[in-house]
């Protein structure tokens, strides 16, 4: 699931509309939609909000399922030469 996804879900998981989650992180409602439609990406600053306000980290809220299978993959491809 990529971020922009994951954001949108975090959000409905809540029960809170963009204009909320806005309020919430002092971002303009425009932010949230562009950030859950793929349209723009947040700052450091603002990811270290979103993680906050979600309770995780921002690996959790930025590595998809994908990235983290990929890279445990290079680890035991790497743990076997070793």
């Amino acid at each position: 699931m990529e971020f922009n996804e994951k954001l949108q879900k975090l959000r409905i998981s809540q029960n809170m509309t963009q204009e909320e989650l806005a309020e919430k992180l002092y971002v303009s409602r425009t932010a949230i939609s562009k950030w859950e439609s793929g349209r723009g990406y947040p700052s450091i600053d603002s990811l270290k909000s979103i993680a906050k306000f979600f309770n995780m980290t921002i690996d959790e809220l930025i590595c998809s399922e994908e990235m983290v299978s990929l890279a445990e993959v290079d680890i035991k491809e790497a743990n076997k030469k070793y």
